[in-house]
């Protein structure tokens, strides 16, 4: 066999897995975000700064608004601000420290994640592993689209996907 017969050998072989590369899709949240729901926060404490308008809670810190729930070490949550200087909705929730995310059918973990309630914007970076059943993701950074139920994992992507064979 020549160097070139070889090659396209081995090429052909890859395709079964840009196959599947290319049909993985990744949806977390599956589309059924809905910003308008509470936010609910457990701590282990709680500190406010009146300043920044924002709420620092730390130690097993829990996050969840509707099937969405987020656990980490430390989250500060940021506030928009209100009319005549007031703290207004959540804006911005920021966890660092073995960041978990889940959804009813994913889950993500990282070092660190920023939330953007409104928009329902994630961006985890930091060891990111998903896993959606079977099949797993890990990159540098995912960014995901809660509303949309679409994301993107970037950086030295390394993934396995499971065709459903034993």
């Amino acid at each position: 066999m020549t160097l070139r017969s070889f090659t396209f050998a081995a090429l052909m072989a890859l395709l079964p897995v840009a196959a599947l590369a290319q049909a993985a899709a990744i949806s977390l949240g599956g589309g059924a975000h809905d910003a308008s729901q509470p936010v609910e926060v457990s701590a282990d404490a709680l500190e406010i700064n009146q300043e920044d308008g924002s709420a620092l809670f730390t130690g097993n810190v829990v996050v969840v608004q509707g099937a969405v729930r987020l656990a980490a070490e430390e989250v500060r949550v940021l506030y928009s601000t209100g009319e005549g200087g007031g703290s207004g909705t959540i804006d911005t929730i920021r966890a660092t420290g073995g960041v978990t995310l889940v959804t009813a059918t994913e889950a993500a973990e990282s070092s660190e994640a920023e939330y953007s309630v409104a928009s329902g914007d994630i961006v985890m970076t930091g060891d990111v592993l998903l896993t959606q059943g079977a099949n797993t993701l890990a990159g540098d950074r995912l960014v995901v689209d809660l509303e949309a139920g679409s994301g993107r994992m970037e950086g030295r992507v390394r993934t396995i996907f499971q065709n459903g064979q034993n």
